[in-house]
């Protein structure tokens, strides 16, 4: 008897050692694709669905392993059984697909989050993921400056890097909010949030960070038109809104009237909204020539 719970209790033990990880469904129409194409995929409705998916997570975590949630994408299932020659009908090759999706794609870590919270959660990190991975790519197929033979992507990088490290240093002490939006064939959109202190440099996630940049480095290098908005939050004080339009590579500030009206407008229907109340509204500060570097072209 002493035997067995021993070999009980160190299964137990490796378990916690063995991390886990979920690919989920998140909206109906990925769920219904599954149900209709495969038989093995036995559940009738996407509601419990995610409740099941709820409870099973929190099974993992009464177990004590750390438990990764990815997103699992019905049509890129369907590619990567075709691609490796899988049976798409088997829950095996449903497994083998969300752990290869969740060591390169977008996932969350599972810490007791609700369903209703990890879905947009999940949903959101997808997106950044697809951004940053999209804006990317047009960095790495621009190319190089015919007539220097710089590699126009990682110069524009290297440019929109020192912008942001000036923009940071600039801004001040505070809780710092940026938005970096650039249209291309799709519309980049970046945030990054950073916390600057009284002395020293500016503390931000560098995943973040990289993202930002990497945005703000596309609308740099295919100088398409843009916009850039710090926010900044510091004790005892309104807040201050900063803002610039990206102009032929470069961030040209935007005057205090011209934020208010970004701020206060409707993007959809253009009609006018009320001031943000604790909000101040101020030009953007002008970035030295030093400050940006010319891009290559």
């Amino acid at each position: 008897m002493a035997r067995s719970t021993d070999a009980t209790t160190m299964r137990r033990a490796l378990r916690r050692e063995v991390p886990s990880t979920v690919g989920l469904l998140a909206d109906d129409e990925d769920f219904t694709a599954m149900r209709r194409r495969y038989r093995t995929f036995t559940f009738d409705d996407h509601e419990t669905y995610l409740a099941r998916v709820e409870e099973l997570l929190e099974t993992l975590a009464t177990e004590g392993g750390h438990t990764t949630v990815t997103l699992f994408d019905p049509e890129d299932y369907a590619d990567y059984c075709t691609r490796t020659g899988l049976d798409p009908d088997s829950p095996a090759s449903r497994s083998r697909f969300t752990a290869e999706v969740a060591a390169t794609g977008a996932s969350v870590a599972y810490t007791g989050q609700p369903i209703d919270s990890l879905v947009p959660l999940l949903v959101h990190r997808a997106v950044r993921q697809a951004t940053w991975e999209y804006a990317t790519m047009l960095l790495t197929d621009i190319g190089e400056c015919a007539d220097c033979g710089q590699d126009i992507g990682r110069s524009a990088f290297d440019q929109a890097s020192h912008t942001l490290a000036r923009l940071l240093e600039e801004a001040g002490p505070g809780t710092h909010h940026l938005v970096c939006s650039v249209p291309a064939d799709e519309q980049l959109l970046a945030v990054l949030h950073a916390e600057r202190p009284p002395t020293g440099p500016a503390v931000l996630d560098p995943t973040e960070a990289a993202e930002f940049v990497t945005v703000l480095a596309a609308g740099i290098a295919l100088e398409s038109p843009g916009g850039l908005v710090l926010r900044t939050t510091t004790p005892a004080a309104p807040d201050r809104v900063h803002g610039w339009r990206l102009d032929r590579g470069r961030l040209t500030p935007l005057t205090e009237a011209e934020v208010f009206n970004a701020y206060c407008t409707d993007a959809d229907t253009g009609e006018p909204l009320p001031p943000e109340p604790g909000v101040d509204y101020r030009a953007g500060f002008p970035l030295t020539p030093d400050d940006q570097w010319p891009t290559h072209h």
